[in-house]
């Protein structure tokens, strides 16, 4: 067990851990401001923008903390993804603690809006993807559970994440260029 605790005990996972479960409740926290405000919160990806400044601000703190100025940039993109992955596993587990126990009606309302939408286009559905597809399409959304909302949180985080941690590992990387540069 200690073998564990300090193989997370380094700062290169520690702190996009603990930036990432800030990140995570930090996004809940709009998801329930979303609610408040009687908007659909589910199935919006407005969130993002949270994550995005965590991540940078967890490459920056890293940098100027641990990495004394300097931040590589595997480092750097290690933190984001780890921020990243984690906060979106919290948000959903979190999200879906809510439409479980807090309003299940959220989850009904959801999916009625996406059947509704999935009708609006149904005939130009139909004529790009044929009706057995279609049909297939409207029966999984018909039969969807709440917490199909977790693999959701992470896949669009995921896939949205890749080019905006990218940009900003090569933004914020440092490196100590005396080393690899003879200075003459």
């Amino acid at each position: 067990m200690q073998s564990i605790i300090n193989y997370f005990n380094k700062p290169i996972l520690k702190l996009p851990l603990l930036f990432g479960l800030a990140t995570g409740v930090l996004a809940f926290l709009f998801f329930l401001g979303l609610y408040a405000l009687d908007i659909m919160p589910l199935g919006k990806i407005l969130d993002f923008g949270i994550y995005l400044i965590m991540i940078a601000g967890a490459c920056w703190y890293y940098r100027k903390t641990v990495g004394k100025g300097m931040l590589h940039l595997w480092e750097a993109l290690t933190i984001g993804y780890v921020v990243n992955c984690v906060a979106a596993l919290v948000n959903g587990w979190l999200i879906y603690a809510f439409i479980t126990f807090v309003d299940p009606e959220l989850f009904i309302r959801y999916t009625s809006e996406m059947l509704h939408l999935l009708d609006q286009g149904k005939v130009e559905l139909i004529k790009n993807i044929k009706e057995p597809e279609y049909l297939k399409m409207y029966n999984e959304i018909k039969s969807m559970q709440p917490s199909v909302v977790i693999k959701d949180e992470i896949s669009k985080k995921m896939v949205m994440g890749i080019i905006p941690i990218l940009i900003i590992s090569l933004i914020l990387r440092k490196q100590n260029y005396g080393i690899y540069h003879n200075k003459s």
